[in-house]
């Protein structure tokens, strides 16, 4: 064999050499990273305490990862950012979660921030509005695929009404505050802490509330993205423990920082904050049963298709590695 063909073989054995390492890295989570992309936001308390105390550019900027963040006004936004591309991690109600993934958004459920009161049915305070049976015919503003929107349709179900019987109007939640107080509508499917601030500001009446109803506050990452890069979701899942922890640990503070966020006065942060329980992050068959309780009610409503398995989308959605692994490296 002579020397141009020992060193064509070698060249050939590099280059094959090089692509398996490529392969391997991708694999094992350890492909370099250019940005990693968050949402934020307010009805998601820990997600701002992540943003403005800086712990994933803290923890990222030893690799030279930046960090970029997007705002979600709604699960529903959440769920478009992350269907995208343009969010790598967004947060959402658990429900939401389950829409989205039974409509073909490729995402996993990873992290309980919190578990919420975070909707009810608000009214005006001199409205004759008392229980949800008084809603017949009546204007309801409702963020669709978002928590509000599946605790409204459970609570006509379960006064014997439905949409039918009701005239739903699409707003997203800052407007539908909006349109309740200026009486464009006769009720909103609240959210906090828009709901906190329309009850303390103006008087507006949560007229049916049920904390069973609420699903959790979840945070949901790209399965492609978990699957090229799961060493980094790891690492994100300990930032945001970092985050709760914080939260667990300094009340006054977080309401303080919450109310600057959010631009609310700190009485409306605590209402919030005080409607919310950061004690468990833990992710499994708990929020499974929560979540699929709303099963039903979406596809009778044709927000999820009739076809679909609940419980075989749930364990597709939901996804427990990364937090145990993730825990299981700390003790």
């Amino acid at each position: 064999m002579n020397a141009s063909t020992i060193r064509r073989q070698l060249s050939i054995f590099s280059a094959v050499l090089l692509t398996l390492v490529a392969v391997g890295c991708r694999r094992s989570g350890t492909e370099k990273l250019q940005v990693i992309r968050l949402d934020y936001a307010y009805y998601s308390p820990v997600s701002l305490v992540l943003k403005q105390q800086h712990i994933v550019e803290d923890d990222f900027a030893r690799d030279g990862v930046k960090v970029e963040w997007a705002q979600s006004l709604g699960s529903n936004k959440a769920l478009e950012l992350l269907n995208s591309k343009s969010v790598d991690f967004g947060s959402t109600a658990g429900a939401a979660a389950l829409i989205g993934r039974a409509n073909g958004n490729p995402i996993r459920t990873i992290y309980v921030s919190s578990r919420p009161e975070w909707t009810a049915l608000v009214t005006l305070k001199a409205s004759p509005i008392q229980k949800v049976q008084d809603l017949k015919g009546k204007k309801i503003a409702v963020t669709r695929g978002t928590d509000p929107y599946v605790f409204l349709l459970r609570a006509l179900y379960g006064a014997g009404l439905s949409e039918k019987d009701v005239e739903l109007v699409p707003l997203q939640h800052p407007d539908g505050r909006n349109a309740l107080e200026r009486g464009d509508v006769d009720a909103w499917a609240g959210l906090d802490p828009m709901m906190a601030a329309t009850e303390i500001d103006k008087g507006s009446r949560l007229f049916f509330r049920d904390v069973n109803l609420n699903s959790y506050s979840v945070l949901n990452v790209r399965e492609e993205f978990a699957q090229q890069h799961p060493d980094y979701v790891k690492r994100v899942l300990a930032d945001y423990e970092k985050a709760r922890n914080w939260a667990i640990g300094h009340p006054e503070e977080l309401r303080r920082l919450f109310a600057e966020q959010t631009k609310l006065n700190e009485a409306v942060a605590a209402r919030v904050l005080e409607r919310n329980d950061f004690s468990n992050s833990t992710i499994g068959d708990a929020q499974k049963k929560v979540i699929a309780s709303s099963g039903d009610v979406l596809k009778k409503a044709g927000v999820i298709p009739v076809s679909i398995d609940i419980d075989t989308t749930l364990n597709q959605l939901i996804d427990p590695q990364y937090l145990q692994a993730q825990t299981a490296s700390v003790r």
